[in-house]
C-alpha cells in the first residue's frame, strides 16, 4: 500500500526486484517449479532503435547496471561507458552493447530496471553530446534542469548530462554524484524583493556579492525589470568590474524578439566600454536548434534545462541469442533477432570510423579493429573497475573530434 512517502523506489527496492514487470516474476516461478532456474543462457541487450533526427548516440548506464548484477552468479560483457554508436552497424545490424551470461532465472527480474537504467542514462548523454557538438569545445553548457524532471531523477540526469559533455550542474546532490561543486547564479526572487523592500534592485546584486563566498563567480542576472543592456551596465556598475564574472540573460520569450541581436548589441556596449571581459550567459529555452546563433551572436555560456531533462531516452531491447547446453553455447533467439554470442568492432579506414558485428569466435574485420564488447564482471564480480565521470567524459568528447555532424552515423 502506498504510504504518504514520495513515489520512488529506492535502490534497496531496485535490487529486490521490486520496479520490475510482473511476468519476469512469474516467468521465475514457473521455471523454478519445473526445475528449470538454472538454465544457463546468454542475453543480449542491443539498440533497438533512435530518435529519428539521431544519426548516434552516447551508450551510457554501465555504472547502475553493474551495481544492479553485483553478487548475482552472472558474467557481464560491455560495450565501455561513453562509447558513441550508430543503432547498426554497416552491414545493417543491430549493434550489441551489452550481454549477460548465467541462469536465466537469476537476472531475470532485472531485465526491467537494466533497460531503464540504459535508456535514460544514454538519453541524457546523447543529447548532452549533440549540444556539446554543435557549441564547440569552449562554451560553457550547465545543466539547470534539476526543476524540470523528477527529483528523484535529477541527480541522475545530472551525472550523465556530465559525462555527455556539459561542465557543470546545479542541483547540490547531482554535483556531490559528480565530486564537484554546484554551478548556479540568482534567482529573479532575489532581485524582485529587494526592488519592493528597498526601492532599488541593484541592492539584490549588491548583496548577492557582499554575502556569497569568493569561489562563487559573480553571474549577475540582467533582464528583471528593464532593457538587458540598461540592467547589465548597472549591474557591473553595482558590484564594479572587476569583481563581475559575467551578466545571465533569462529573458521572457515575449519580450525576445531577435534574441540574438540583443546578445550582438550588448557584447558590442560591453567592449566599447572596456568590459570585454564580461561573459554572457544565456538561458531559457535553449536546445540544439537554436543554440549556435546565439554562440555567433556572443554568448559564451548556457544554462540548460527542459532540453536534457526532457531529454529522448534510447530504445534499448534484451532477448536470449544463446543457452548453453553440455558446456556447448547453442544458438537460439526470437525471429526477427540474431541469435549467437557475439563482438562488435570497430576500425578506422580512409580517416573514417566504422563498427561491425561478427560472432564472437571470428577473426577481427580488418587488422586495426578493435573489440568494444569487454568482460566487466566475472561470476557477480566487478573485474573492471568502473571509470570516474571526468575520464569517461574526455572518452566522449574525444570521439566527438571525429563526428562531423549530429545527424549521420560517426563514419560518415
Amino acid at each position: 500500500m502506498v504510504d504518504d512517502h514520495f513515489i520512488i523506489a529506492k535502490s534497496d527496492e531496485i535490487k529486490r526486484g521490486e520496479t520490475t514487470d510482473i511476468y519476469f516474476v512469474r516467468t521465475v516461478d514457473i521455471l523454478k517449479k519445473d526445475k528449470l532456474d538454472n538454465v544457463i543462457v546468454s542475453a543480449e541487450f542491443t539498440i533497438s532503435s533512435i530518435p529519428k533526427n539521431y544519426g548516434w548516440i552516447v551508450f551510457a548506464g554501465l555504472r547502475e547496471v553493474l551495481k544492479l548484477l553485483e553478487g548475482l552468479p552472472v558474467d557481464v560483457y560491455a560495450v565501455p561507458e561513453g562509447t558513441i554508436l550508430p543503432s547498426r552497424d554497416i552491414n545493417g545490424i543491430r549493434i550489441p552493447v551489452l550481454t549477460i551470461q548465467g541462469p536465466y532465472a537469476k537476472f531475470a527480474i532485472f531485465e526491467t530496471p537494466i533497460l531503464g537504467f540504459l535508456a535514460a542514462a544514454s538519453g541524457y548523454a546523447s543529447k548532452a553530446a549533440r549540444i556539446r557538438k554543435i557549441a564547440g569545445k569552449n562554451v560553457l553548457l550547465l545543466n539547470f534542469g534539476a526543476r524540470r524532471t523528477h527529483p528523484a531523477i535529477a541527480p541522475f540526469c545530472d551525472f550523465y548530462s556530465y559525462i555527455g559533455g556539459f561542465n557543470s550542474v546545479s542541483c547540490i546532490k547531482g554535483a556531490e554524484y559528480l565530486n564537484k561543486k554546484p554551478t548556479g547564479t540568482m534567482p529573479h526572487a532575489l532581485l524582485i524583493i529587494y526592488k519592493f523592500m528597498t526601492g532599488d534592485h541593484s541592492n539584490g546584486w549588491k548583496a548577492f556579492h557582499k554575502y556569497m563566498p569568493e569561489d562563487v563567480p559573480r553571474i549577475l542576472l540582467v533582464d528583471t525589470f528593464s532593457d538587458e543592456i540598461d540592467e547589465t551596465l548597472k549591474a557591473i556598475e553595482s558590484i564594479g568590474y572587476e569583481n563581475t564574472w559575467g551578466v545571465r540573460l533569462d529573458t521572457p520569450g515575449s519580450r525576445r524578439g531577435n534574441f540574438a541581436d540583443i546578445i550582438r548589441e550588448l557584447k558590442w556596449k560591453l567592449k566599447v566600454r572596456g568590459y570585454d571581459k564580461i561573459k554572457i550567459v544565456v538561458s531559457g529555452g535553449i536546445n540544439e536548434d537554436n543554440i549556435k546563433p546565439l554562440i555567433e551572436a556572443g554568448a559564451e555560456a548556457f544554462g540548460i534545462g527542459s532540453a536534457i531533462a526532457t531529454a529522448p531516452f534510447i530504445d534499448y531491447a534484451m532477448d536470449i541469442v544463446s543457452i548453453k547446453k553440455n558446456d556447448s553455447w547453442i544458438p537460439i533467439t526470437k525471429r526477427g533477432k540474431f541469435d549467437g554470442i557475439k563482438q562488435l568492432w570497430r576500425y578506422r579506414s580512409d580517416n573514417k570510423m566504422y563498427y561491425r558485428v561478427t560472432l564472437h569466435n571470428e577473426p577481427k574485420p580488418t587488422s586495426n579493429a578493435e573489440p568494444l564488447l569487454e568482460k566487466v564482471m566475472e561470476n557477480g564480480k566487478i573485474i573492471k573497475p568502473i571509470k570516474n565521470p571526468d575520464e569517461i567524459r574526455e572518452y566522449v568528447l574525444t570521439q566527438l573530434e571525429y563526428i562531423n555532424t549530429t545527424n549521420h552515423y560517426p563514419w560518415y
